[in-house]
This record gives structure tokens, sequence and C-alpha cells, in this order.
């Protein structure tokens, strides 16, 4: 049985309903830590690290001193060769400790977008058997920004974010996306209700949010099965 570390940044982004439906097919076991009111455990004796999305900027130490300790634990994951599966600030989290430049995406990018994989994202074994194109769920105004640490390709990318998701040469195990494809439209209407303050500020329309979300639970579900089945498979 893996075992995961699940890192919880805000009390209304918790791992999504099609996350913890794809663990519990593999009977992978998820440790939910919700950082900003919990010391994190000690590493060692899990596989991997599920590191989610949440409010913060990844250089808001002083506002969210969680941070610190958070940014200590997933350098610790990396040089212990952890599995590392990050979402939105999860995955911009790990661009952080990889050396990557993370800061203001050239547009807010909240709602659905599509995302096509680049060459090496057809190449990465967490696409496989997917297609070249997928529906992606966005929720974030930060993101990766190229240039690239020489030795981190992106895998997907879309007209919304030029980094869509990433891995490491020669430790795929190592994944940001940049999406959260791991929620359905009942965790987005948490989202809305818990975020309603931001949203309202970027003027976003939350029913057409969550009736888009709606029609592409389906397709998005089915698609994240396969990515996760396909991770498990990579760090087993």
């Amino acid at each position: 049985m893996l075992r995961f570390l699940v890192f919880q940044h805000m009390p209304w982004e918790k791992p999504g309903s099609t996350l913890l439906k794809a663990a519990k097919r593999h009977k992978a076991r998820l440790n939910v830590v919700e950082v900003w009111r919990e010391p994190i455990p000690d590493i060692d004796p899990y596989d991997g690290l599920i590191v989610l999305g949440g409010s913060p900027n990844v250089d808001q130490e002083a506002q969210y001193p969680f941070l610190r300790a958070e940014k200590k634990a997933i350098r610790r994951a990396i040089d212990l060769n952890k599995g590392y599966l990050g979402f939105c600030l999860g995955h911009q989290l790990l661009g952080d400790a990889l050396g990557a430049h993370v800061g203001p995406n050239f547009c807010t990018s909240i709602g659905f977008v599509e995302g096509r994989l680049t060459k090496e994202g057809r190449e990465h074994p967490i696409f496989g058997n997917m297609p070249l194109s997928l529906p992606l769920c966005k929720w974030h105004t930060q993101a990766v920004l190229p240039p690239m640490p020489k030795d981190v390709d992106v895998l997907v990318t879309s007209k919304v974010c030029e980094v869509e998701a990433m891995s490491v040469e020669g430790r795929p195990h190592l994944v940001g996306l940049q999406f959260d494809n791991h929620v359905n439209a009942a965790d987005l209407a948490d989202w809305v209700a818990g975020d309603n303050e931001f949203l309202d500020s970027k003027d976003i329309n939350t029913d057409a949010l969550l009736n888009r979300a709606r029609e592409l639970e389906g397709q998005i579900a089915c698609k994240f099965e396969v990515l996760f089945d396909n991770y498990i498979k990579m760090i087993s």
C-alpha cells in the first residue's frame, strides 16, 4: 500500500473527489495535513508528497509562515527522490524548489481551457494512453514562468499559461500540474463559496463556471483516472 503525505493550504481546497476516488481504487493512503494549523510530520515513512493548491503565492512567507516548513519538506522529498505530485500552488512550489521563476501569469486563469501535450509531454509516462489535448480546470493568477531550468521539461501548455505541467529529466516521478483536474463540480462549488471575495475581484461569472464544470465533469474525471493510474505505476 502506497502512502502519500498531502499538503492542504485552505479549508475549502481539500483533495478533490476525483483524486480521492482514484486513490481508493489503488488502496493508496492519503494523510492530509492542514499546513496552516498543523505541523508537518516527518516525510521519511511516505512514498511521496501530493501538494494541493491554495491562496498563497510562493514568496508570501511573511503572510503565510507555514510556507517555510513546507518548502523545507518539499526540498527534502526531492533530495530523498520521493514521488511528488503538485497541483496549482503545489506545482508552483515544485518549480520554486527546482530553481524556476514563479510570478504573475500574463493573464488570470480561472475556468476551463484546452491544454496541449508538448513533445516531452507525449513521451512522459504520466500522460501515457492520453489524448494530445485535454480540458484543464484552472484557478490561478501566478505561474511557473519560462525560461525553465535546463533539466525541467514543459509537458503541457495552453493559450492562457505556458507551463501547464512540468517534470524533471530522468526523474519522471517529480510532476507539477498547474491545473486542478482532481476536483469535480461539487468540489468547485465549495471553492466558489470559500473564495468568493477573490472571484468577485476578478469579475468571474460563477454560475457559468459551475455549469461548465458539470458539462466537463465526466470527461475530466475519466482522463484524471488514467493520469493517476500512470502515476501510481511510475512510483510503485
